[in-house]
């Protein structure tokens, strides 16, 4: 009987080891990463059409969106613009070559504003479906992704008027011609 009692304590002994060797053994638990939300700012109209020359333009969903960190506030990911930009050629006898174009962000005096510096000046790619990525033919649209930076400076309220984009493009005339041959099969 008493074997069984010393045998009953060293296992309960062994056991408080064991368990005590384990609970000290296990890794803390990190630090948790930080939650990063996108912060999104609306842009008001967020949907306009404009028509300059040959050329209108109609964007649609445009916002600002920052990435911050939940509990610390900071930005992860600088302010960028973004929505969707349809370029229509309106003459009905020139093609419309783009050469390029720019984002202008102005402020209520009427001046651009700057980005920080180790930001890129946000420029204008479009592609066409019909024929090289630069053309649209007459009637013809292009449609494409906004995805520019957006200066800090202007998310302060009441400090930006107006996004304007700057084309440069070259109209040249559009012809279509046919060609006719006249042809028989074997002497038909």
């Amino acid at each position: 009987m008493e074997t069984t009692i010393w045998m009953r304590a060293s296992v309960a002994v062994m056991s408080a080891g064991v368990a005590a060797m384990v609970v000290g053994c296990t890794p803390q638990p990190s630090a948790m990463a930080a939650v990063i939300k996108d912060k999104v700012y609306t842009v008001t109209p967020n949907a306009m059409k404009v028509k300059s020359g040959m050329v209108s333009g109609e964007v649609t969903e445009l916002k600002v969106t920052e990435r911050v960190e939940e509990v610390s506030g900071k930005v992860t990911y600088p302010a960028k613009l973004s929505g969707k930009l349809v370029l229509k050629n309106n003459s009905t006898d020139q093609t419309m070559r783009l050469v390029g174009g720019k984002i202008l962000y102005i402020d209520t005096l009427g001046k651009p504003i700057k980005l920080e510096d180790n930001r890129t000046e946000p420029m204008l790619k479009v592609s066409s479906p019909y024929g090289s990525p630069d053309r649209i033919d007459p009637g013809q649209d292009s449609t494409q992704a906004v995805d520019a930076d957006f200066p800090v400076a202007a998310l302060k309220a009441k400090r930006l008027k107006e996004i304007r984009l700057e084309l440069v493009y070259l109209p040249s005339a559009y012809k279509e011609e046919s060609l006719r041959f006249a042809v028989s099969i074997g002497g038909q």
